[in-house]
């Protein structure tokens, strides 16, 4: 049996980056932070996403350790994602980027709608 030797990192930020990588990860953190949530919870409050990335996210951050899912074994199905300790602690290092897009969010809405139309000017 053939086992992968375990990744290399360059620093922290490296680690970090891999685990919350994709568009969706730091949202679905963010959003189990508040507490337990079932899937069509996440799905309203991860506006824009698909349900196909919506599953693949929460199935890779499940096997990452950052979530937890309980199948209740019912009828109707019932299942609830959850933070592990290692991805309550993730959310904890969001937090200052999450303070830091509240405190700049007019800044940043003015910087990428004038990049939008700069991108349209080019074209």
């Amino acid at each position: 049996m053939n086992i992968a030797p375990p990744p290399t990192f360059t620093c922290g930020l490296d680690a970090t980056l891999r685990v919350i990588s994709g568009k969706w990860k730091p949202l679905i953190v963010y959003f189990l932070a508040q507490g337990p949530n079932r899937y069509g919870e996440l799905r309203r409050a991860v506006r824009g996403v698909s349900d196909k990335m919506l599953i693949q996210h929460l199935k890779e951050l499940e096997a990452d350790g950052i979530v937890s899912r309980t199948d209740y074994k019912e009828v109707p199905p019932r299942v609830d994602y959850t933070l592990t300790p290692l991805g309550r602690s993730l959310s904890d290092a969001l937090a200052p980027l999450c303070a830091w897009g509240s405190e700049n969010m007019t800044e940043v809405a003015r910087v990428f709608a004038e990049r939008e139309q700069w991108g349209r000017a080019q074209n």
